[in-house]
């Protein structure tokens, strides 16, 4: 998922209650590291305002998550840029599949798509969003580069708490119109024509 690396949101108490524990969870895991990269209290107190502004776009949940997803993740100190990507959670906490597998089952769903079982409304929505005629016609190194960025962007709108349900199925009429024969036409204009008097 792409999140950006500039935020116009602004810190609140628990934003920066979250990156205070960032900062000592990572120089408890990361000792040496931790202090090879921020040698002074000067360097930490900057660290900590860039890392705030820059991290304040996520919940303050989200950043104690990413934290320790990157503990238990890496063998290295986390940058900056790393620890957006340990923020971001698997889709399968939601219990949603991975964008691939999401893929695999879009392009394998028989038509007509909206009457199909599906594992979870995103993947049709993603398919939906992708053009299924595009998927069907293109080779996966065309086609899934599309569906998995219209799957992020369905991901993050899932993750930040929207609902995503299916399109409501439109039902077939009750009657159907038939086009009127020759003489049914004549009909209805010559009465017209006499309610018109012309």
């Amino acid at each position: 998922m792409n999140a950006s690396t500039t935020s116009t949101a602004t810190p609140t108490e628990d934003h920066i209650t979250a990156i205070n524990q960032m900062f000592t969870e990572f120089q408890l895991a990361y000792h040496n590291q931790f202090h090879k990269a921020f040698s002074d209290d000067q360097k930490i107190a900057m660290a900590k305002q860039l890392w705030v502004k820059t991290l304040c776009d996520l919940s303050p949940e989200r950043i104690v998550y990413g934290t320790r997803k990157a503990i238990k993740a890496s063998e290295y100190l986390p940058t900056l840029h790393t620890i957006r990507k340990f923020c971001v959670p698997d889709p399968a906490e939601f219990g949603l599949p991975d964008a691939y597998n999401a893929y695999l089952e879009a392009c394998r769903a028989p038509t007509p798509k909206i009457e199909q079982t599906w594992s979870h409304p995103i993947v049709y929505l993603a398919g939906n969003a992708s053009d299924w005629f595009f998927l069907s016609g293109n080779s996966e190194a065309k086609a899934f580069p599309v569906f998995n960025r219209n799957y992020d962007i369905l991901l993050s709108r899932v993750i930040n708490g929207e609902q995503l349900d299916m399109p409501i199925h439109k039902a077939i009429p009750e009657t159907i119109s038939q086009p009127l024969s020759n003489e049914e036409r004549k009909e209805r204009l010559q009465v017209m024509r006499e309610k018109l008097d012309i």
